[in-house]
């Protein structure tokens, strides 16, 4: 991993000559050519955001669209100046990264490849929605069926038992720009912000760009969930009367943005091997400020509310900070809490702007750890992506020699016990205060699903008790997580802080 060392805040242009800085949201250079010298025009990338750098290059400078400025670097520091931590070695790239046969080296091969710099500079492949119809798939039969049962699906996407995975597929992996996109045109904010809409479908296409895909959990179809679930809670009664056109625009946007350039490791990982983003937040809701700063960064690099009063515009950035910055899991008793106290005081005013604020911050929390409270065939599926993602953060900490974080040990834990344990402590205790907040339908189905579901695993647990001990042996309570079974931990052990979004 390459460390990043914090520079004074320079004016832009005494860091970037006015040539580069005129190129509006996008910097790059090479090895082969001086900062502050003539850019070699076969070295410049077209890239459209961030920075981008050549991956022979040996240093970059590294500016952040807010104003963070850092050199970050492969060479000239010997290990131990680093850091002695073995992570810190690490090559995010590296870690879904899959072996390409017949690769040559940068010397060799007459194109060199340019990526863009992002916090955990991962591969940028180009967006098939820029390319038009995709290669090699000539069947527009096959597509327009295919986009019909899209369109169908689009008509219910209220429901609750709303399968984003078919979705997903039905519309060729890009469900969380469709859905968004339809969501948006359904309320009408797009005429009523006159919003331009080729600076929306390049905002939408580059926040699914930036959600890793190899991620099992936290991907664009994660975003695109919770922007489904996010929209039935702004439908229900008490809040639709209530919500004003930004309020809406704020929350479709922040569900869409909230796991923005997730790596796929929790924010305890980060803390413990140093990593800078760490250090920037200073060990502070460290993801959520980074996806918020993605999402940003992405506004501003689209222009998409640049046609606003510039004090509107920042209004809005930081409004969509703050309801990103609610989905942090750690401060989860800080945000129960306050919710029941304004239930038990009965003080929940819906015409306060500050009020609506917080119980936007409260649906998204909501929207974020639904999994559990989906149909079974939905909920099972969630719960073994977010599972897998745990277990290779485990992994990786086996493999450096790492203190294995809680629930993320595969040889101490089961899809189960963790789920049992996630639904008692976390997400029981907020959907409860969301149904005595908007005693619906809707809230009453959800809590029907998460009971069954929960039964569903106690019920999996003693299958598998059952069968690992033998017939001469008792079976396992399922309420104690399946230990005596597979070797874990009780799910009553299961901390408050394990996170699933």
């Amino acid at each position: 991993m390459e460390v990043c060392y914090q520079l004074p805040v320079l004016p832009l242009d005494r860091l970037v000559p006015k040539h580069v800085l005129s190129r509006r949201g996008a910097i790059s250079f090479s090895s082969s050519s001086s900062l502050f010298g003539a850019p070699d025009p076969r070295q410049l990338s077209q890239r459209r955001g961030a920075i981008s750098y050549d991956s022979s290059d040996q240093t970059a400078l590294y500016i952040r669209m807010l104003g963070d400025v850092r050199v970050r670097s492969q060479v000239g520091f010997e290990p131990e100046r680093r850091s002695s931590h073995p992570y810190l070695c690490i090559d995010f790239r590296t870690l879904h990264t899959r072996p390409s046969s017949g690769s040559t080296s940068a010397d060799s091969s007459p194109e060199r490849r340019v990526h863009r710099l992002l916090s955990f500079q991962r591969y940028l492949h180009s967006s098939r929605l820029l390319r038009g119809i995709p290669q090699q798939i000539p069947l527009h039969i096959l597509d327009e069926d295919y986009t019909g049962q899209a369109r169908c699906m689009l008509e219910k996407v209220g429901t609750w038992n709303f399968d984003i995975f078919l979705f997903d597929r039905l519309t060729n992996g890009n469900s969380l720009i469709t859905l968004t996109l339809h969501l948006l045109n359904q309320y009408g904010l797009v005429e009523l912000f006159q919003l331009d809409m080729l600076k929306l479908w390049r905002f939408l296409v580059m926040v699914q760009e930036d959600y890793h895909s190899d991620n099992p959990y936290h991907n664009a179809v994660h975003a695109a969930d919770v922007t489904q679930a996010m929209y039935c809670f702004m439908q229900e009664p008490i809040l639709a009367k209530s919500l004003t056109s930004c309020d809406i625009l704020l929350g479709l946007l922040a569900a869409a943005t909230h796991d923005l350039d997730h790596p796929g490791v929790n924010q305890p990982f980060l803390i413990k091997t140093d990593h800078y983003l760490a250090t920037l937040y200073r060990n502070n809701s460290v993801l959520e400020n980074h996806h918020w700063k993605s999402a940003v960064g992405l506004l501003r690099e689209t222009g998409l509310f640049s046609h606003l009063p510039a004090e509107d515009s920042l209004n809005m950035e930081r409004e969509l900070g703050s309801l990103i910055l609610a989905t942090d899991i750690s401060r989860q008793n800080d945000y129960l809490c306050r919710f029941r106290r304004h239930l038990d005081q009965d003080n929940l005013c819906v015409s306060n702007a500050s009020h609506r604020h917080f119980l936007l911050q409260m649906a998204l929390k909501c929207a974020d750890i639904c999994n559990p409270c989906r149909p079974w065939e939905l909920s099972k599926q969630w719960s073994e992506k977010v599972t897998d993602e745990f277990f290779q953060q485990g992994d990786i900490e086996k493999k450096h020699k790492l203190e294995v974080s809680p629930v993320c040990d595969r040889e101490m834990n089961t899809v189960g016990n963790i789920q049992i344990g996630f639904m008692t402590y976390v997400v029981e205790p907020l959907f409860a205060e969301w149904t005595r907040f908007s005693d619906t339908r809707l809230s009453h189905t959800m809590m029907g699903h998460m009971r069954l579901n929960k039964a569903s695993w106690g019920a999996l647990l003693r299958e598998q008790s059952s069968v690992a001990a033998g017939p001469s042996s008792p079976g396992t309570d399922p309420e104690d997580g399946g230990a005596a079974a597979t070797g874990g931990s009780s799910s009553k052990e299961i901390p408050q802080g394990s996170r699933e979004s």
